[in-house]
């Protein structure tokens, strides 16, 4: 039994149940309803199988439950937006194309990009798009925002994208659309989604049996730094102070990592798929 936590359109539950058929099951958790309903089409020639349910990542212990599972063989998260999400220009997540400032995963939650960027403060924008975007001229953007929606309230992607790309300075050629952090900071505020991702991965750990794998896929250092220091300490095991002469504690390491150095994709990869050029992946095996 194996658990696609972050089903998004299904390819990589496609894959999974490829191997482990017949025999296998996998089950497959979404909280997007254009999610669930696309991987359920994919998934349909695997029959019972594949189980789909609409549901956060974080609920991943209820789910197990309602199933009568207590331990499984293996567990992938693949962090951040889905391609179908940013492909969907109604859904509010790519500024490549004019759609409504929305950018929610579950749109049964009441909070939408919108909200946030007409009525923050100047002050706590700047420090969500510095903290979740990294980006260093997030005061300037903020008071970008602040002075456009005076005139009218932003409700588009495009129009928030032409703030951005204004309020920063032009210095020749740039990587990355100026607007790209921005759209990252306001994308996780709207889902939360650094919220809970080390108490997930303590759950997801705890229902692993012996042997089994975990996976992780990121997108950017602030999913990627959560994810590197929790396994880097469950596989080390004792946490004595470093200058215990010998160990107290009595703790034995969870895990053993499967990737010491950091896996990205290939040349070839990134080619095929342009939004995998900032995939890192992290895996590690159940002590």
């Amino acid at each position: 039994m194996y658990v696609d936590a972050t089903l998004g359109g299904g390819g990589h539950a496609e894959a999974i149940l490829e191997r482990i058929i017949p025999g296998g099951r996998l089950i497959g958790i979404d909280r997007d309803d254009d999610a669930t309903a696309e991987a359920s089409r994919r998934l349909q020639r695997f029959g019972e199988a594949a189980v789909i349910v609409r549901e956060n990542f974080t609920a991943i212990k209820e789910v197990l439950h309602s199933l009568g599972l207590s331990q499984v063989d293996g567990i992938l998260f693949d962090l951040g937006a889905s391609s179908m999400q940013f492909e969907n220009a109604d859904r509010g997540f790519s500024f490549a194309a004019a759609g409504p400032l929305d950018m929610r995963m579950d749109r049964r939650q009441p909070v939408t990009a919108a909200e946030i960027v007409n009525r923050r403060p100047e002050e706590e924008l700047a420090g969500l798009i510095w903290r979740y975007g990294e980006e260093r001229w997030s005061r300037r953007i903020a008071r970008a925002i602040v002075e456009a929606r005076r005139e009218q309230p932003i409700a588009t992607t495009g129009r928030l994208a032409t703030i951005v790309r204004r309020a920063l300075p032009r210095r020749g050629h740039m990587r990355i659309d100026p607007a790209t952090r921005t759209f990252q900071a306001l994308r996780i505020l709207v889902n939360r989604e650094l919220e809970g991702l080390d108490r997930f991965i303590e759950v997801a750990i705890r229902r692993l049996q012996a042997g089994a794998r975990f996976v992780v896929i990121t997108f950017h250092s602030l999913e990627d730094r959560i994810v590197k220091h929790f396994l880097r300490q469950r596989a080390r095991g004792c946490t004595c102070p470093p200058e215990f002469p010998v160990c107290v504690c009595g703790r034995e390491p969870e895990l053993r990592i499967l990737t010491p150095k950091l896996l990205r994709p290939s040349a070839r990869e990134v080619e095929l798929n342009p939004r995998a050029s900032s995939a890192r992946l992290r895996a590690a095996v159940k002590s």
